[in-house]
């Protein structure tokens, strides 16, 4: 500690007396250097990397593998579009038919003039308008692929910000603590010093520590409240507790507005997603609708006999009969179509939720603001001013040590409170700001990535 703010204090003890007013300058000087003492040890060091909210996101997506996950499911719908829109494999025959087994000429396959060596090949011809219904579907099916893949863009930029605020408000309020207990490590000093002055009572040194052990106590929740807010951050972010936080978030302003909240959440990634999982189940409607009509088999055969009798081609068509329609196909389209129905009604259901949850959380973002700003302007000014007059008090014998450290716990507790408030509208507005992944994030999205890409250095 400085020495220029010890010097009155030891002055003092030297002469034998601990006036009041010497305690009183030593504590106010301590407490400036020990302010001055956190404010400067807070900042990041010019070694080391900034570590903004947007850094963290972006850290985030490249070391996702949910992210990753989302990608190749895409890219498996797409291959199985692909496969979707071609006929099936054609099918290749050969046999031996009408071998004797008996008699004279069992086991010949010359002398018998029904035995015959066959070979042929046979092919499904499926009809096009099925096959461009089961394109349909599978290209459906890439949308749906995509649209979860943006939701699951959205799901960690939401995230990401919340760990990192989470942790941002956390160490502000871990460095407010200890500001207000270095402050009232000081006014314990004080008050020893004054009672072995002869100026104090024992009953003010044992309020002035059991107000420490209270602070200390607060300060050890702090503490753990950081550590644990820096291993949420970990979680997407590997070695992210190794270095500060940077920047602060304007949480002023936000993309959406109660009124007209239907329209504006149509592009939100779950909405989307129940759109496209309709549209999906519609496309499957009509790839039913199509199976409800059989396909045709052509097969052609080559049969050899044996020498002396004439070689013989086959030509075969057949056909599925569909006797029971009403049982099986007609009951698959059913079940598409509800599908459908059902898709749709739960979008419109989630729209509503999700508008609702939305309203109520612009309430809860602006009330959030507005008592912030009450707490700037008037509540944390008038406790630190009632800190002020305490001391002013106690320096003049018309307080006691109890009504000051008081006035330091309310101080403390409208400091935090202020915090929590800030803290609260913050998340509110990571909650709203990030529901929709703007384009370039999306063009942005990895196919792959490194298992060690995305950590911090």
């Amino acid at each position: 500690m400085n020495r220029s703010v010890l010097s009155p204090l030891r002055a003092s003890r030297r002469s034998g007396a601990v006036p009041i007013r010497a305690v009183l300058c030593y504590v106010g000087r301590a407490c400036a250097a020990a302010t001055l003492a956190l404010l400067v040890s807070s900042p990041v060091s010019a070694d080391e990397p900034p570590f903004t909210l947007a850094e963290a996101q972006r850290l985030a997506l490249l070391r996702s593998k949910q992210l990753e996950a989302s990608q190749l499911g895409v890219s498996a719908s797409k291959a199985l579009g692909i496969a979707a829109g071609e006929r099936p494999d054609p099918v290749a025959k050969i046999g031996l038919e009408n071998l004797p087994i008996n008699g004279p000429e069992r086991f010949s396959v010359q002398r018998d003039f029904m035995t015959m060596r066959s070979v042929g090949i046979m092919q499904e011809i499926t009809r096009p308008s099925k096959l461009r219904a089961r394109a349909a579907e599978s290209g459906e099916a890439v949308r749906l692929a995509e649209a979860k893949k943006v939701q699951t863009l959205v799901e960690l930029r939401r995230d990401s910000a919340l760990a990192w605020l989470n942790r941002y408000y956390a160490e502000a309020a871990d460095r407010t603590v200890l500001q207000q207990l270095e402050a009232v490590r000081l006014e314990v000093t004080a008050a020893d010093a004054a009672y072995r002055g002869g100026h104090g009572t024992a009953a003010d040194v044992l309020t002035a520590r059991q107000a420490f052990a209270e602070f200390e106590d607060l300060a050890s929740e702090s503490s753990r409240e950081v550590s644990a807010a820096k291993l949420a951050l970990d979680r997407w972010v590997p070695g992210a507790s190794d270095h500060a936080l940077v920047g602060n978030p304007a949480i002023d302003t936000i993309p959406l507005h109660k009124h007209g909240l239907d329209a504006q959440l149509a592009r939100h990634p779950e909405i989307l997603a129940l759109e496209r999982r309709e549209e999906l189940a519609r496309a499957g409607a009509e790839a039913a609708r199509a199976d409800r009509r059989p396909d045709w088999s052509v097969e052609l055969v080559y049969s050899q006999r044996g020498i002396g009798y004439s070689n013989m081609v086959t030509l075969e068509l057949t056909v599925p009969l569909e006797i029971r329609r009403a049982s099986r196909q007609d009951q698959r389209l059913a079940a598409k179509l509800a599908e459908a129905s059902q898709a749709k009604a739960e979008r419109e259901d989630m729209l509503r939720e999700h508008a609702a949850e939305i309203a109520t959380m612009i309430d809860a973002w602006d009330s959030a603001r507005e008592r912030l700003e009450r707490y700037r302007t008037s509540i944390v000014p008038l406790a630190t001013d009632r800190v002020v007059a305490a001391r002013a008090a106690y320096r003049g014998g018309k307080a006691t040590l109890t009504d000051l450290l008081t006035s330091h716990r309310a101080e403390i507790d409208a400091r935090l409170k202020a915090l929590q408030l800030e803290a609260i509208a913050a998340r509110l507005w990571a909650q709203l700001a990030f529901l929709e992944a703007p384009p370039e994030k999306l063009a942005a999205i990895p196919v792959s990535v490194d298992a060690d890409q995305g950590a911090l250095p």
